[in-house]
């Protein structure tokens, strides 16, 4: 048995094939960049029928090169949070909000939760522009004739599939969703004013799709396969990292950053504490992922180092060699890209001190990947809390799989903890094969 994994990222489209151990398969993997429309108004945006042509690609490129035969399950790993409007016949009426999306607001006079730590408790969120509780409010007021929502990935599935079901995992994104019931959560429905019929069906347990006749007769490999419900990325990198569990927490620095602990929580079950500055999402019906992220990841590793024309890899990493982390004499606040929740600090936040004439270009790099580690630092020990122990540390993620110093600071920041790097550089899909598999 192979798995066709897709990995529906931010900054790309992938799809690769492992064999059943979800072990990625040598050069079969097809990729597909795509392009956040971001402006200074707080736009951050991508074409939704775009990224569907980019997928499309992505198969056709592997059904080409014969790397879908033997494949009988699809799981797919997706960018939580992101909506887009849809029309009856569910065409877009506008690009997709993403993440990185800063502009949604709760409209004048609009009231907020009655009970907040009630409500944080009950859907790990907050009433904030990141979720679906602002942001389909905000979209309608702009868009007229909107009928219905999606995430990307029920999009995606809809044509593919013909059904858009939202699983579990990517409705915990959308703030909207009571982790413990398992089911939309009242008042949260009501704060986003969501209407009958508005909302995708929720993915039961066991939930299974499959290709509609036109992509069956494109793709006759997958013809049979089955599509497994998609797995919010963060969930799917901390599983495919090996931290399936409260013993070991995941750092992932992707496009952005993150710090999350995996832990049993079957639907009713009593959900451990949630301390205030922390998200709560869903793994699937079983498990919860709690943590905290950040805007600035490896975004900011590539805006750096295009703006201030650092020098290539390896001479980089031998400049870097030479400063120690957490000695630096340049600070930084690595939040460029404005707060993820709860905090709505704007973007442009972020900040450079300690310059001086002799300061040099990697000087300021460094301390701006210092400063993300100091920021995870930070966040790991309240995270730790909900354990009552300290947890080792498995590092993941493009971003610092590219720089040895950037994994020395981390060690440095976390220290005493064990800290360990995973090397595999597709720990999403791979994550999201073990969770469609069972094989955590």
């Amino acid at each position: 048995m192979n798995i066709l994994a897709l990995d529906l990222g931010t900054s790309s489209v992938r799809g690769l094939v492992l064999d059943e151990a979800a072990t990625p398969l040598p050069g079969a993997l097809a990729r597909r960049a795509v392009e956040v429309a971001v402006d200074d108004g707080g736009a951050g945006t991508l074409d939704a029928v775009g990224y569907l042509g980019a997928l499309v690609a992505c198969l056709d490129e592997l059904a080409a090169a014969g790397h879908l035969d033997g494949v009988t399950l699809v799981a797919a790993s997706s960018q939580w949070h992101s909506v887009v409007p849809l029309d009856a016949a569910g065409a877009p009426l506008g690009p997709l909000i993403t993440w990185l999306d800063t502009r949604p607001a709760p409209g004048m006079g609009a009231a907020g939760p009655a009970d907040l730590d009630a409500f944080h408790h009950r859907t790990g969120t907050w009433w904030h522009r990141f979720y679906w509780t602002v942001k389909l409010p905000w979209l309608r007021a702009r868009i007229p004739g909107v009928s219905r929502f999606a995430g990307l990935p029920e999009f995606v599935f809809a044509e593919l599939l013909g059904d858009g079901a939202m699983s579990v995992s990517m409705a915990s994104g959308t703030g909207l969703l009571d982790l413990a019931a398992l089911d939309w959560d009242a008042e949260a429905v009501a704060l986003a004013g969501v209407r009958p019929g508005e909302l995708p069906a929720l993915a039961p347990a066991g939930w299974r799709g499959r290709l509609r006749p036109e992509y069956a007769r494109r793709w006759p490999a997958l013809r049979d396969a089955d599509w497994a419900p998609p797995t919010g990325d963060g969930a799917a990198s901390n599983i495919g990292s090996g931290c399936a569990d409260a013993s070991r927490a995941a750092v992932t620095v992707g496009t952005s950053a993150a710090v999350r602990l995996v832990q049993a929580a079957p639907a009713g079950a009593v959900l451990p504490p949630l301390p205030a500055n922390l998200w709560r999402y869903r793994v699937d019906h079983d498990r919860i992922v709690t943590g905290t992220a950040y805007s600035g990841g490896g975004n900011l590793h590539a805006w750096v180092r295009r703006e201030l024309r650092l020098p290539e890899h390896a001479e980089l990493e031998a400049a870097l060699a030479k400063l120690t982390p957490g000695e630096l004499e340049v600070r930084a606040d690595p939040r460029l890209g404005g707060d993820r929740p709860p905090g709505d600090t704007p973007a442009g936040a972020g900040a450079l001190s300690g310059i001086g004439f002799s300061t040099t270009a990697v000087e300021m790099f460094a301390a701006l990947m210092d400063g993300v580690c100091h920021q995870v630092a930070a966040d790991l020990a309240i995270l730790e809390s909900t354990v009552d122990r300290t947890v080792a540390v498995v590092l993941g993620g493009g971003a610092v799989a590219a720089s040895a110093w950037w994994r020395w600071a981390f060690q440095v920041a976390l220290a005493p903890r064990t800290v360990r790097h995973v090397t595999n550089p597709e720990v999403g899909a791979t994550g999201a094969a073990l969770v469609a598999t069972g094989r955590l």
